[in-house]
């Protein structure tokens, strides 16, 4: 059983970093691509400011760890928490490795669900803290998109009779300090999911019995994530950052602005959302205020696709992958 923690934490840690350099890669995409940052100091900033965001918050990974199932009366559950682990990366590397801004939140959730489904059947479930869960993940995105465009829209008035040249500059200032806040934001919910799904193994191992969140539990999960930034998610960022819309300094702005407040508000609910479809809804809100047709709705298409079958994909994986290993 020991073994088994062991190689648990390691795989975590693992799924932490792909986490850090696919999700984290939005919280700086929008400063890169206006060149509001460098692409070096955006990353060394979005790092730092990571680490610092997860060592902030426990109440998401208590979620994430006691919601989904109870982790005392799912037989193997470090067998089950292994799988999830496991299809939760590869998932993460293959979506990394095409471009596509899918979500590691969803990832890891549905390859959670599926790895206990498998292992325990569905009565398993806790049915009531997993809808609300899901419900958190498809909320937020819409908030986003509608935040953003109110935004925006705001903005526009404000600003729309002033020359872009002299509106962009004071606001590609100002995206120095959001694109910090966004890192920040993430880091007090994403890197939360990894500390959950660890403190369940160590539940279902009898090494503790509550959901309370051990202090080098958050430290290592800290420093894995914020490693995973400093390595960069350039294909990510070409994506969010080009793809969607074209992003200027004030509609970049106001991304970030919509997306920090959404993951914020989350956090304080204790709900994970998924940051990548927070920051990708607010800058097509962002983009749809400015110009409907300004929006580039074929690649937004994709990546929502990528978002609907992240959950049932990644929760198939782990679920053959937990029976594999249970033989």
């Amino acid at each position: 059983m020991l073994v088994l923690i062991i190689l648990v934490v390691i795989l975590a840690l693992c799924f932490d970093f792909t986490n850090g350099f696919h999700d984290t890669a939005n919280a700086i995409a929008t400063s890169v691509s206006t060149r509001a940052l460098s692409p070096r100091v955006a990353v060394v900033l979005a790092g730092g400011m990571n680490l610092i965001g997860a060592l902030t918050f426990t109440g998401v990974a208590k979620t994430i760890g006691g919601s989904i199932a109870n982790p005392l009366k799912v037989q193997h559950g470090t067998i089950v928490v292994l799988a999830a682990i496991v299809a939760a990366i590869g998932w993460n590397l293959l979506t990394w490795r095409l471009g596509i801004p899918s979500s590691s939140s969803h990832a890891l959730i549905g390859a959670l669900s599926g790895a206990v489904i498998g292992a325990a059947g569905f009565h398993a479930i806790n049915y009531s803290g997993f809808l609300s869960i899901i419900e958190a993940l498809v909320i937020s995105p819409i908030a986003a998109l509608i935040l953003g465009y109110i935004i925006m829209w705001i903005f526009r008035l404000l600003f729309g009779s002033r020359s872009l040249h002299r509106v962009n500059r004071p606001f590609r200032y100002l995206q120095m300090i959001t694109a910090g806040v966004q890192a920040f934001m993430h880091g007090t919910n994403d890197a939360q999911k990894t500390m959950g799904i660890i403190t369940f193994a160590l539940i279902a191992g009898g090494f503790q019995s509550t959901m309370n969140i051990p202090f080098w539990v958050k430290l290592v999960c800290a420093v894995a994530m914020g490693c995973g930034t400093a390595t960069g998610g350039w294909r990510i960022i070409k994506t969010v950052g080009s793809k969607i819309i074209r992003i200027e300094p004030i509609n970049g702005f106001a991304s970030d602005l919509t997306s920090s407040i959404i993951i914020f508000g989350f956090t304080l609910l204790k709900l994970p959302v998924s940051s990548t479809h927070v920051i990708s809804s607010a800058i097509m809100g962002t983009g749809a205020a400015k110009r409907f047709n300004q929006v580039h709705w074929g690649v937004a298409g994709r990546i929502v696709v990528a978002w609907l079958i992240t959950i049932p994909i990644s929760g198939c994986i782990a679920a053959i992958l937990v029976r594999l290993f249970l033989i």
